[in-house]
């Protein structure tokens, strides 16, 4: 990556962790995916603005291009100076002329104004808590019976937990990733994708885990930016639900952040219609409001077929034993980004 995307990403107040070199050479090195930035500033000046972007090529799901894949959000890094409906004009000729099927943009805010060119695409639900409040405001402020009361049996029933990026608690996270994303119907990410986060991004990037006796019961992968912590994935075991391993975790990392200065955890985006984790992150207390991702898009029906092949494929992984979804989350994500 040019050195002066990193002198932007550093000192932009919008930058996060999906905006960090790591991140674009993770996806690179992962997936292959092309990473390439957007900007206004002439060829060797200093960036004064810049959306970042990577080229997902796929025979399933078509050509496009993404404000970044596999990121929650990912504000465009501007300076107020800009002429978005330009930006925006140029993407919607370069979508037509390149033959891409879309350009996502994955913004936490954007003023669209009258702009017929971007229109909104996928919605989802985007929680962050506040840990300005004292430690015990916010314990508080967690549900009294679905939070409060499961973390102080998991403090009685002693669990262990350990912290950290070894390979050790990768294996053991991964495991846990493995089982819940299967409940879900949906394969793993490959497990190259979270050895390359560590590498990447080491020191911003933590592994906790619970276990019950020595065995692993639940385990959260978080990334660190500024003042901020974000939880991006964890999984468990549903044998152990009952030790409320998450909510021992979730805990953990509030402790851990505010004692470190942290000013806010990003709790992810969830989907609409997940009701039962809207209501997990709704009881931490938190604030929630829509997130929106736009789109300027080439072939509308195009992206319609391609949602409707990820449901089928959904239902099939939820019957595949984790030996064979594994493999398959190689070959799928590449393609859904």
């Amino acid at each position: 990556m040019d050195t002066r995307w990193d002198e932007l990403v550093k000192n932009h107040p919008d930058a996060s962790i999906f905006h960090h070199s790591g991140w674009l050479r993770a996806l690179t090195k992962t997936y292959g995916f092309r990473p390439m930035v957007l900007t206004s500033t002439p060829d060797g000046s200093r960036l004064s603005n810049g959306i970042p972007f990577c080229e997902v090529r796929s025979f399933i799901t078509g050509a496009r291009l993404i404000s970044l894949p596999f990121s929650d959000h990912c504000q465009p890094l501007l300076n107020g100076r800009e002429n978005t409906s330009e930006l925006i004009g140029w993407l919607a000729s370069e979508c037509k002329r390149r033959k891409w099927h879309h350009v996502e943009l994955r913004p936490l805010s954007w003023a669209m104004a009258n702009d017929t060119s971007i229109s909104p695409s996928q919605s989802f639900w985007f929680h962050t808590l506040s840990l300005e409040p004292s430690l015990n405001h916010i314990f508080q402020n967690l549900h009294k019976d679905s939070l409060q009361r499961r973390i102080r049996r998991a403090e009685r029933e002693g669990l262990v937990y350990e912290k950290g990026c070894s390979e050790q608690l990768l294996d053991a996270f991964y495991g846990m990733l493995s089982l819940t994303r299967k409940r879900h119907g949906l394969p793993p990410q490959p497990k190259r994708w979270f050895h390359n986060l560590i590498s990447f991004l080491r020191p911003n990037v933590q592994i906790r885990l619970a276990r019950k006796d020595a065995v692993p019961i639940a385990a959260i992968f978080t990334l660190l930016s500024n003042d901020k912590v974000i939880y991006k994935y964890g999984g468990s075991d549903e044998r152990f639900h009952h030790f409320a391993g998450m909510p021992f975790l979730f805990w953990k990392l509030i402790e851990e952040s505010k004692a470190e200065g942290a000013k806010e955890i990003d709790f992810g985006r969830t989907d609409l219609d997940n009701k039962g984790l809207t209501r997990f992150k709704d009881q931490f207390g938190t604030e929630r409001k829509q997130l929106i991702y736009l789109q300027c898009r080439s072939d509308a029906a195009t992206a319609s077929a391609a949602g409707q092949y990820l449901n089928t494929a959904r239902r099939i992984i939820s019957l595949l034993p984790t030996s064979v979804s594994r493999p398959l989350g190689v070959l799928l994500y590449k393609h859904i980004a």
